[in-house]
């Protein structure tokens, strides 16, 4: 499995698209990059920038674009509302697919290295990355900012990890590291008060604010048996917070950075400022979010919005995150493209899907001279309908009225038939890539004795995916049939004509899938795991048929 490592550099320009142009530039040279999102800010004068590829890949391009903004931005005479203390005042590295947290830690210490070895860039090494606590927090590498970079490079305990203890005017310092996946998230306030702001970062961020004595603003600060401040905690874990007034939208905005959103998600966060703001005399009027998103966070934002609403959250992912943007006001300030800031969005196959066609399409493609999409992804096809039926009979059961206190059973239901439903669809092309890479297989060179081994060992593999997609396609749609039979037994009675069609769809996947198995065990030089399949199979189809007789008794005796 391929490594995949995400980086995500901040730039002191967010007013000159010239200038942030040249810096992406540098970083699409490379080869195997991808750009995912480019994200300027003017009050800030700072541009977030999101590309993705292997280890080696994004080292390069990161360096690249750290020496192209050491060349094209000028520290000496930026301005912005954002702390920073260099050209490039962050660069971390995040590890995203089959990748550990050690190795990223290497690749970020590579890269500091030759940043302040070869650009001569004065480099801090911060979260994951660090080689001591007290660096370990970007705050404290960047504290004083550009403008006391050169008295803090004379002290020896701020000695840069990598690069010269020597003051780089033009491009000021860099910070390096390894880190999770961080969201940057500000919220909006209907005020233009920064003091006011502040006051609710205060009260949500993870380090609080220092007790005083007396006024809680003006009193005097009361320090610990070592002399530190006593801090009050805020409600927030793993949230970094400051407020500050954005001049281009003339609102004041709460400016997070939540570093690990397993602890403290983007809805929670949200939820907490609007509390805080309520308390205070403000109104949240919306959100921004800088840079990408994961789509888990997205779901689970949405689906909080809809549990409090009391509605089912068995509904198609896009509806989920339009319900999440409506609720925390993402569009407040710009329109929100799911398909522009969900990570996983932008990181899908740029190769054709057929599930993203449209009806008409589909069945013209499918009706065309190539042999694929066949009965196989016509199988998954029809399966992902009949959990589509089941949960639509759970979504209406829902909301029907004088059943409302059976809402979240529903919910719950819909949830399960969604997670059949997205499989089946998602194996339509699956079954279809499988024929492929057997015809490709098939067309391997087979002249030299190494070619036929190579070319054999292929045909193989192939032909094991093409037994196994299929076979898991019968799995999953008989897997459904368990929430059609629940719908058909116990859901709105006004739709058991629905899951009756339901029940039919997942027979029919399961018995054309079956189809698929048997024609491909054929070339499955394996006796006894072709018969171990077949077997299997061949249990499947049985059972799949007794459950839709089952499933078809109950729907005839209620409509009769």
């Amino acid at each position: 499995m391929n490594q995949l490592v995400e980086c995500v550099p901040n730039f002191s320009e967010g007013r000159n698209p010239l200038v942030i142009k040249q810096i992406t530039d540098a970083i699409e040279s490379v080869a195997g990059i991808k750009l995912l999102n480019v994200d300027p800010g003017k009050a800030t004068n700072r541009t977030v920038v999101t590309f993705v590829g292997s280890p080696e890949a994004v080292v390069e391009a990161a360096f690249l674009a750290v020496k192209k903004a050491s060349e094209v931005i000028d520290m000496s005479k930026h301005q912005g509302e954002h702390p920073r203390f260099g050209a490039t005042d962050v660069c971390p590295l995040v590890p995203i697919a089959n990748i550990s947290m050690d190795e990223t830690v290497k690749y970020a210490h590579q890269l500091a290295k030759r940043i302040g070895e070869e650009l001569t860039i004065p480099v801090y090494c911060y979260e994951f990355a660090a080689q001591n606590e007290e660096r370990r927090s970007l705050a404290n590498c960047r504290a004083g900012e550009y403008e006391g970079l050169a008295q803090k490079l004379k002290d020896q305990n701020w000695k840069p990890d990598y690069g010269p203890a020597e003051f780089n005017a033009k491009s000021g310092a860099t910070a390096v590291s390894a880190r999770n996946f961080l969201v940057a998230y500000n919220v909006n306030l209907n005020t233009t008060s920064v003091r006011r702001a502040n006051s609710v970062a205060f009260d949500v961020r993870e380090a609080g604010r220092v007790l005083r004595d007396g006024n809680p603003v003006t009193g005097k600060i009361i320090t610990d048996a070592k002399g530190e401040p006593v801090r009050i905690p805020g409600a927030l874990k793993k949230v970094r917070a400051i407020g500050w007034f954005i001049e281009e939208y003339g609102i004041a905005q709460i400016s997070m950075n939540l570093t690990d959103i397993t602890v403290t998600p983007v809805h929670i966060a949200f939820e907490e400022v609007c509390k805080s703001a309520d308390k205070r005399g403000m109104r949240v009027t919306g959100s921004e979010l800088i840079g990408l998103i994961p789509l888990q966070a997205m779901l689970d934002a949405g689906a909080y919005f809809l549990r409090k609403q009391e509605r089912s959250t068995g509904i198609s992912d896009e509806e989920i995150i339009k319900i999440a943007v409506k609720s925390m006001g993402l569009d407040e300030l710009a329109p929100f493209d799911p398909r522009q800031r969900i990570i996983e969005y932008l990181l899908e196959d740029d190769k054709p899907q057929l599930k993203r066609l449209t009806l008409e399409a589909f069945v013209s493609e499918t009706a065309s001279e190539s042999p694929a999409p066949g009965g196989g992804s016509i199988s998954a096809y029809l399966g992902s309908l009949g959990a589509a039926l089941a949960s639509m009979v759970a979504n209406l059961s829902a909301h029907k009225r004088g059943w409302e206190e059976r809402w979240e059973e529903f919910s719950d239901w819909a949830g399960k038939a969604k997670t059949y439903q997205t499989r089946l669809l998602q194996l339509v092309d699956e079954d279809t890539q499988a024929f492929n890479r057997i015809m490709d297989a098939f067309a391997m060179p087979k002249e030299r004795a190494d070619e036929k081994l190579k070319r054999t060992a292929a045909i193989r593999e192939a032909t094991l995916q093409a037994i196994l997609v299929p076979l898991e396609v019968m799995e999953t749609a008989f897997a459904s049939m368990s929430v059609i039979r629940e719908m058909a037994e116990s859901g709105n009675p006004n739709s058991v004509s629905d899951a009756g069609v339901g029940a039919l769809c997942a027979r029919a996947a399961v018995h054309g899938a079956y189809l698929n198995v048997l024609i491909n065990l054929s070339g499955l030089k394996d006796e006894q795991k072709s018969a171990e399949i077949k077997h299997k199979a061949e249990e499947l189809l049985y059972q799949a048929g007794y459950k839709e007789q089952e499933i078809l008794s109950l729907v005839y005796e209620k409509i009769n």
